[in-house]
């Protein structure tokens, strides 16, 4: 066959995509009028529709699988709606909005490296151009979901503000472009709206919102940011996604000054990576993939701060408990990481922290005094650093606390991974989550210990 042939062929398998995104949008346009029920029996007669078609729909395995996850979301919604803990039909059609407009293949997908030299200028204005592409593919997303689920408030008259819908759509489409540029062997027109439908859903159960404009500079600043990151091949696009949603609602939930204090710990640890790297690397223990970081490095060191930066926004009345804790799980993820990055280039060789014998550069659990070190100065920092960003008004008790509680938090990072990770009951991810709830759990229990 030869190449024109070939397009020929392509393009009339593909000149039915159209048709399905007419019926996508047919489902939306009805769903305030059928209701769950009857939109739930409609999306199991289109899924059957499509399974028995053959080739009658090109691509006929995305959509498939998309129209799939949207009778199990309608399921959902169905059965939960005579708890407390409905899932809201506005949300479901929320969610699928941002996966019926999506193309799963290239939307935030990696540009690809050019080998030859020459063709650097080249390179660098194609991650330009898929940088932009993006963004505008993002925002996209964002209007699609409020539009779907701002018609089904509308027409059944929903006590829901717009304000709210508009806030948990930032959400939602954040969420979906992230589960899309991560790698998984799942379907994305099942994991993208699945995993928007459900974030939206726990962030609905809050009632929290702020007002339109101040979620986009949020999304705008945190996203930028992520886009800097990136260029400087400190993060891959799912951090640089991950990033986004963690600054959105850090900023949206307690304010500028908390995100900027968890940046800090982002801009040490990319930096510090590359303290030594060619060191580091020829003697094996450098971070993988030249230092960049993925989604699994930013949400097991920022989990716990991120439930923390929700529960100040949430729980106004413990505010300050949740500071220092917030504080303290910061600079248990600092004091990590350059303990790590810095320590493992120490001339004498590190101790085990269970048994104090002698062991090896980079192994689990194995600390040195530059690494003890290197964990007390990064923590400080943190401290002095939410003083002058004004999260903290007091000085010594926030240097104090914050530094014991990340250096707490860092030993017992090295105490699990000589313990419970060489085991192979955690992984290095694994580690690094519970040793920064530890950290903020130490912080928080000096502050009442100290108050």
């Amino acid at each position: 066959m030869n190449r024109a042939a070939r397009i020929l062929k392509s393009g009339n398998s593909c000149q039915r995509i159209p048709v399905t995104h007419i019926l996508y949008l047919l489902l939306i346009l009805i769903a305030p009028f059928a209701g769950v029920n009857l939109l739930f029996l409609l999306s199991i007669v289109l899924f059957l529709g499509i399974r028995l078609s053959g080739n009658s729909f090109s691509c006929d395995r995305d959509v498939t699988s998309l129209t799939f996850s949207l009778v199990i979301m309608l399921f959902v919604s169905m059965i939960s709606s005579v708890s407390s803990y409905a899932y809201p039909f506005y949300i479901v059609l929320g969610a699928f909005a941002i996966a019926a407009v999506g193309n799963h293949k290239t939307s935030f997908s990696e540009t690809e490296s050019v080998p030859d030299l020459n063709l650097r200028r080249r390179r660098i204005k194609k991650k330009s151009f898929s940088i932009i592409w993006s963004s505008a593919f993002l925002a996209l997303r964002i209007a699609a979901s409020f539009f779907a689920a701002s018609w089904i408030v509308y027409w059944q008259k929903l006590p829901v503000s717009y304000n709210m819908i508009f806030f948990i759509s930032v959400i939602g489409a954040v969420t979906g472009s992230l589960f899309e540029s991560i790698p998984s062997k799942i379907d994305k027109n099942i994991s993208v709206p699945l995993g928007a439908g459900m974030t939206m859903w726990i962030f609905e159960d809050f009632r929290y919102w702020v007002p339109p404009e101040k979620m986009v500079v949020a999304l705008i600043f945190s996203f930028f940011l992520g886009i800097l990151a990136y260029r400087a091949k400190i993060a891959d696009v799912s951090a640089l996604l991950s990033a986004a949603l963690l600054g959105v609602l850090i900023i949206v939930f307690s304010g500028l000054s908390w995100f900027l204090l968890l940046l800090t710990f982002f801009i040490l640890g990319g930096g510090f990576t590359k303290y030594k790297y060619t060191y580091k690397e020829s003697i094996g223990i450098a971070q993988a993939k030249d230092g960049i970081r993925s989604y699994e490095n930013v949400f097991s060191n920022s989990t716990a701060a991120l439930a923390l930066a929700v529960a100040y926004g949430v729980f106004p009345e413990h505010s300050l408990p949740i500071i220092y804790a917030y504080m303290g799980t910061v600079a248990t993820a600092t004091g990590d990481t350059l303990a790590s990055e810095i320590g493992t280039t120490a001339k004498g060789r590190p101790r085990m922290i269970t048994t104090l014998k002698l062991s090896e550069p980079g192994v689990d659990g194995a600390v040195s005094f530059l690494g003890e070190l290197a964990a007390i100065l990064g923590s400080a920092v943190i401290g002095v650093l939410a003083y002058l960003l004004g999260v903290s008004d007091n000085f010594i008790l926030t240097v104090l606390i914050t530094t014991a509680g990340g250096f707490f938090g860092t030993n017992m990072d090295s105490l699990l991974g000589a313990t419970l990770q060489k085991r192979g009951v955690l992984s290095n991810s694994g580690v690094n989550f519970v040793a920064t709830f530890a950290g903020a759990g130490i912080s928080a229990i000096l502050y009442f210990l100290i108050t």
